[in-house]
């Protein structure tokens, strides 16, 4: 398979932009095809026509021009015309920018590929459901509150076919990852409870499906429940353009029963004639390129991102870029954790390998070799920071944006926001762009997944903004060089307490709160299993002290993965009540034995602030 794409086909779609000499123009096959503004002079040459000829076709037209003169687009494509040529200009892309990459594959090489299938809709209307009946899984059960918080990509073999489903959570603050998910789909399933009807969230999911311009199955749920009514369902659609078919319009409607599995396969039937119409097609002998639906920092394998391969094969084996991070890929699996060699289009796969985490939504693209990606991925980089830099700052502290907002005057305040998954970073973005009114501004200039590290700690002292974390801890190295840097951090495990805490800065109030005193961190070096007593942390004391009276959480790659209490603290075999900074100890974590080498225990204690 990997000897089958060819390198030369990825490679003619993009013309890099430092290489002039790529700049091609060249009469093919009566075609005119040009990457830049030409003279008359050089448009004759290339035309292989007098440039006198040219000039007296302009006269004639009531226009003067000289042979050194430069052409628009339209005067170049009159001339094309006019001696017989048509015409088409080819823009430059430059290496790092392959998501503009514009790439059209001869007919001959394209195979049918799978639907991507995205399910949407309310709340509670049961989406997941609906998925777990396709799959004869039980994912509701996994899901904290019953409400899906992140997105999942699921195949489904149905009658000698597959199908892609993307499931998309369905709560208001998630819309943003409702987006995404439609922006890589080729039917969107809008699911609506026949007992409940149109609701807020269904509104905005169709009108995610018309931007992306793809076609609507209407799925009508909870067929079986007293009260379902989709008649009333169908009328409610038609008020926001969604007409069925039994009234002309080109919605296909299904009426199911998720719960009772009802109508699941008439729903995939439909999606597989919805499918046939649209004659889905893909190259997969070449390198792949997608999307990004999930990334995050998993504890035990390091940045891993969920990747949905649009075009192309991935090999488990390829170096791939993937927004502004790259890496190569150590391993690939589905959605039942089984590893793969490759993933043709329309397949939705786990990845581990990369850099750093990438984010949501950021496009990926294979490439042959490890220099080729470093470099593509570090100019990409740079070119990210460059416009991160050029925010616009005025606030550097809540304090300071209280201050401003009770003189009456206008603030604007920049924001990096690092989580431990994208889905939680867009959520409590779009959550937090909400507060702007006439008075303040909020400029989210940073919002990634990750610990919070040391280049956030320059970008935010560059740019004068807050950091706020998101269930991530810094390290003792990094909470040091923000006291140098003067930078604020902020950290949150609630996205409510999060979002208050800013409303109140934006109201001009600022009440009591608790807040919590870091009073140290221990590095734990060895781990002791000792019989009907459980797991010792063997720690070095690495910054301030480890009290025994103090809260513990437990980080591992900046995550958090426990917090509670110390259940003892040990130097050698003697109880102690606080051991500090380069001293070693032992620790017992009260109900708590999952701890690891090279995992962080942070002490911390609770204090009232005004």
């Amino acid at each position: 398979m990997k000897d089958n794409r060819v390198k030369q086909k990825r490679e003619a779609n993009i013309v890099s932009k430092n290489n002039k000499k790529n700049e091609i123009n060249k009469v093919n096959g009566g075609v005119f095809v040009y990457t830049k503004a030409l003279t008359v002079g050089e448009l004759a040459k290339e035309l292989n026509v007098l440039p006198s000829e040219i000039i007296k076709y302009f006269f004639l037209n009531r226009k003067i021009v000289t042979i050194n003169q430069t052409l628009d687009d339209e005067s170049i494509g009159e001339v094309c015309l006019q001696f017989g040529y048509d015409f088409k200009k080819e823009e430059i892309v430059a290496e790092e920018d392959f998501e503009k990459v514009k790439i059209e594959d001869d007919e001959s090489l394209l195979k049918s590929r799978p639907a991507v299938v995205t399910v949407m809709g309310h709340v509670d209307h049961g989406k997941t459901t609906l998925i777990d009946a396709i799959r004869n899984s039980n994912l509701v059960a996994g899901e904290f509150g019953g409400i899906s918080q992140e997105i999942g990509a699921y195949i489904k073999e149905f009658k000698g076919q597959k199908i892609t489903f993307i499931d998309t959570p369905g709560h208001e603050a998630f819309s943003a990852m409702r987006a995404r998910g439609a922006s890589v789909t080729d039917i969107v399933v809008l699911v609506v409870a026949a007992d409940d009807g149109v609701m807020p969230q269904t509104i905005e999911a169709i009108d995610h499906a018309k931007a992306a311009n793809v076609p609507i199955i209407v799925a009508i749920n909870k067929m079986d429940v007293p009260g379902a009514n989709p008649e009333k369902v169908i009328n409610e659609l038609m008020q926001h353009d969604v007409i069925a078919e039994k009234y002309g319009g080109d919605v296909m409607t299904v009426e199911i029963s998720a719960k009772k599995n009802i109508g699941i396969e008439n729903l995939l039937d439909t999606i597989l004639v919805e499918a046939e119409m649209l004659e889905l097609k893909a190259n997969p002998d070449r390198y792949a390129i997608g999307t990004v639906l999930e990334a995050e920092l998993d504890p035990g394998c390091g940045p891993k991102a969920t990747l949905l391969v649009q075009n192309g094969t991935l090999l488990s084996s390829d170096y791939v870029v993937v927004g502004t991070v790259y890496g190569k890929v150590r391993r690939m699996t589905n959605e039942h954790n089984k590893v793969l060699k490759s993933a043709t289009p329309s397949i939705p796969v786990s990845i581990i390998g990369l850099s750093d985490v990438p984010l949501a939504g950021d496009s990926f693209m294979a490439f042959p070799t490890e220099k080729q990606a470093k470099d593509i991925a570090s100019r990409r980089k740079n070119k990210k920071i460059e416009e991160e830099r050029a925010a616009n700052t005025n606030i550097s502290s809540l304090d300071e944006l209280f201050d401003k907002i009770n003189e009456g005057q206008l603030a604007q305040i920049n924001i990096i926001l690092k989580t431990d998954s994208t889905g939680s970073a867009e959520a409590v973005k779009a959550s937090l762009e909400k507060l702007n009114n006439d008075q303040v501004k909020i400029n989210i200039i940073r919002a990634a997944a990750g610990a919070i590290s040391e280049s956030d700690i320059l970008l935010a002292s560059a740019s004068n903004a807050i950091i706020y974390g998101f269930n991530v801890r810094p390290s003792a190295f990094v909470k040091n060089k923000a006291i140098e840097e003067k930078v604020e951090i902020r950290l949150h495990r609630i996205i409510y307490a999060l979002i208050e805490e800013m409303e109140d800065a934006i109201k001009g109030h600022m009440k009591k709160e608790e807040v919590e005193k870091v009073l140290g961190q221990a590095e734990v070096r060895n781990v002791f299993k000792v019989s009907k007593v459980g797991n010792i942390a063997g720690c070095m004391v690495i910054d301030g002290s480890i009290k025994n009276t103090a809260k513990v959480r437990v980080l591992r790659d900046g995550s958090i993965i426990y917090e509670g209490d110390i259940d003892t603290l040990k130097r050698f075999k003697d109880d102690a009540k606080e051991v500090k900074q380069g001293f070693e100890c032992g620790i017992k974590i009260l109900n708590f034995n999952d701890v690891r080498e090279n995992d962080i225990i942070e002490a911390y204690e609770i204090t009232t602030k005004e």
